[in-house]
């Protein structure tokens, strides 16, 4: 990995259902980080758009590599000079009434080098709250990462945070990231923790872009987007609204945390 210290950002956004308000949030929010000196700036789930209605998506789902939404995202990295992490977007999936929710990866000059379509699909009941995502989306099946100049980055969607075996599937990485769209309910319960718990584990940087507020559909989302060292150390974090997460991977100290205590030289079961 690169010697020097790498500023990566976040970008926490309460999206709303109209596709180009998102889009100049997005925009901005990017900018800004830009402007911060981030090199990687990683967006929220679903951040092109939060429907009034669970099927809304649907109609907003695009073909690889054709729509707006692709093309925002790529003028995005290419204006602002950065590696873009497109949060999700829905993509077509092979039923007529489902997406895929699917993560986009662009390089600096705006092409798309990797993808990552969500394994895990979030259900929860409880009292009058009650989601289910595979209503209307279908599940991924494979891991998927890519290499950044500072090294090897991990893509993680939201649920996916539950389940510690798609991390250490994705093998030894610098980075992981992790869009998502946390409830209030669990993410007051659990979003920390988990977070934290993923980046001990897999000694790692772990960078969350979430969403944070209350959407015009009626959903509050918990956001404390954060960035996380290898140690579990929070270093950055915003607890709602709009804004920016930012803060430096710095290699000696990856590297001096893996030396220091080398748990994944010593794992057994593999």
């Amino acid at each position: 990995m690169a010697k020097e210290l790498i500023k990566i950002a976040a970008v926490q956004m309460v999206s709303t259902p109209v596709l180009e308000q998102n889009f100049a949030t997005a925009r901005r929010l990017i900018q800004e980080a830009a402007g911060r000196g981030a090199q990687l700036v990683l967006l929220p789930e679903y951040w092109p758009v939060m429907g009034m209605h669970e099927t809304d998506k649907i109609g907003c789902a695009e073909h690889a590599g054709a729509g707006p939404i692709q093309a925002c995202m790529a003028d995005m990295a290419r204006d602002c000079g950065v590696w873009l992490i497109g949060g999700t977007l829905p993509m077509v999936a092979p039923e007529a009434d489902k997406v895929l929710n699917t993560t986009l990866v662009f390089d600096p000059a705006g092409e798309q080098i990797a993808r990552y379509d969500k394994i895990h699909l979030f259900g929860f009941t409880k009292g009058d709250e009650s989601y289910d995502e595979a209503r209307t989306i279908t599940p991924g099946s494979k891991v998927a990462s890519f290499d950044a100049p500072f090294g090897k980055v991990g893509l993680s969607v939201c649920y996916d945070l539950r389940f510690p075996e798609l991390y250490r599937a994705l093998g030894d990485c610098t980075l992981t990231v992790v869009p998502a769209a946390f409830t209030y309910t669990t993410g007051r319960a659990h979003w920390e923790i988990l977070l934290r718990a993923r980046a001990i584990e897999n000694q790692c940087y772990i960078l969350a872009a979430a969403q944070g507020g209350h959407h015009p559909n009626g959903r509050r989302t918990w956001g404390h987007s954060m960035l996380i060292d290898p140690w579990g150390e929070i270093k950055d974090v915003l607890a709602e609204g709009e804004g920016v997460v930012i803060g430096d991977i710095e290699p000696h100290h990856f590297q001096g945390v893996r030396e220091s205590l080398p748990a994944l030289r010593h794992r057994k079961l593999k």
